[in-house]
């Protein structure tokens, strides 16, 4: 925030004050070294001439170069600074860092900034009638207190997200408001998405759509211009269970980092996205298992639905998954998919690793039972907890006899391997040790 901060006030109410203002304003900036100015949350209402036959778009031609964190001559924002004090089609804050800024207000106030007390720029305007009165800050200058979630950044994993959405036919239409009050609507499919991506203005407020109804799908022509205070409600049947929004973000710049300000509405999505991004690998979470289908087992995290693959469920076969239904229980978080909106889990990740017990006993000779019988050789069972732990006697490792499933076999554990999660053991070491 610039050090010297001025309400610049006419002497005389009844007195023509617009270029006084310009010549003031142009005057600070010059005693200041500024010569281009950045456009700040810039709004616009329907096009169309003023009193005086002025438009926005003569200024910004199709108002290409009109956003959020474009860079204005020092004339054009003059021009600006104009518009904003007949009260015509354009309103923005005009800045550039913390050295000089000209804040217009909706009552046509005006507030001046400079990084300097700028004696030169306050004696002038009092020549010109103008009383600069310093003042702690612009009231202009905080962002507004908007409605909508927290902002979510249009990055690679937003647009992973959409290209996800449209290639599974969840999504077919980008409303791009890129002025505040302006906006644009582009019909997305898979082989689209880039291109569109590729016309969006900087900084845009973007938010995705399911594809129009049938009976609607004429409104959705490509880059069609419009107000938002009008023109959403007209092409899009918004507020109905069956039409809600899916997905919003904030255009961020070049480098990744979000500026603008724009708020993103609530919508499913963005709740969903504030909920796992906020979760790491390795976290805890808990939760209420239920149900268990196709070998996963469901669990209900602060509403949202986590999965757990059956091995995930403990480290020795779970015997019935059903029976976790309606367990309360408390598991590590394995993956989060932002793309596809899921979260995987796991119980046995904080369960003791079994096989952790048995890296010291390699080299000893063990009791088992044979417990499948293979070509290419034995498992074995080895009594070492409930259940037991199951390893291969490899073929090579055996000593030629014949083994039946339920026979005692004594073995030699051979390897534990926790990265694989498997033991080896071999039955011809165990009898040279003496085993029988």
């Amino acid at each position: 925030m610039p050090a010297s901060v001025y309400r610049i006030t006419p002497y005389d109410p009844a007195a023509p004050e617009e270029e006084a203002f310009l010549r003031a304003a142009a005057a600070f900036a010059e005693e200041c070294g500024v010569d281009r100015l950045t456009i700040r949350r810039p709004s616009a209402r329907l096009l169309g001439p003023d009193r005086d036959g002025m438009r926005l778009d003569a200024l910004f031609p199709g108002l290409r170069g009109y956003h959020d964190g474009a860079q204005a001559p020092l004339g054009t924002a003059l021009e600006l600074v104009r518009m904003m004090l007949r009260g015509d089609e354009g309103r923005c804050l005009l800045e550039s860092g913390d050295a000089f800024f000209v804040h217009i207000g909706p009552d046509r106030d005006v507030y001046i900034g400079a990084d300097r007390p700028c004696g030169r720029a306050v004696a002038f305007a009092r020549q010109l009638g103008l009383f600069p009165e310093p003042v702690p800050e612009s009231p202009h200058s905080a962002e507004p207190g908007e409605p909508g979630g927290p902002q979510r950044p249009a990055d690679e994993e937003f647009w992973a997200r959409l290209r996800w959405l449209v290639s599974t036919g969840r999504a077919g239409l980008l409303e791009e408001e890129y002025v505040r009050n302006l906006s644009r609507r582009h019909r997305l499919t898979p082989e689209t998405v880039d291109a569109v991506r590729a016309g969006l203005a900087p900084r845009a407020l973007l938010t995705l759509w399911p594809p129009l109804p049938a009976d609607r799908d004429e409104d959705a022509s490509d880059s069609t211009a419009g107000s938002a205070a009008g023109a959403r409600a007209a092409a899009l049947p918004v507020g109905t269970d069956e039409y809600r929004p899916l997905l919003s973000g904030v255009l961020v710049d070049e480098d990744g980092v979000l500026r603008a300000g724009w708020r993103t509405p609530w919508t499913p999505c963005d709740e969903t996205w504030a909920f796992l991004a906020a979760l790491r690998p390795g976290q805890t979470v808990s939760g209420t298992v239920t149900g268990f289908a196709d070998t996963v087992a469901f669990v209900d995290v602060d509403g949202f639905p986590a999965r757990i693959r059956q091995p995930e469920l403990s480290w020795p076969p779970f015997p019935d998954p059903a029976e976790l239904v309606g367990r309360e229980v408390t598991a590590q978080v394995l993956q989060v998919d932002l793309v596809r909106e899921e979260l995987y889990l796991s119980l046995r990740a904080l369960q003791q690793n079994p096989l952790e017990q048995l890296t010291g006993r390699v080299g000893r000779v063990v009791p088992g039972v044979v417990t499948k019988v293979l070509p290419f050789g034995l498992f074995v069972r080895i009594e070492d907890g409930p259940g037991g732990l199951q390893g291969l006697v490899p073929a090579a490792e055996l000593a030629g006899e014949e083994h039946r499933v339920g026979d005692p076999l004594a073995v030699q554990l051979l390897e534990v391997d926790l990265t694989r999660q498997r033991f080896l053991l071999s039955r011809r070491r165990a009898l040279a040790a003496g085993a029988r």
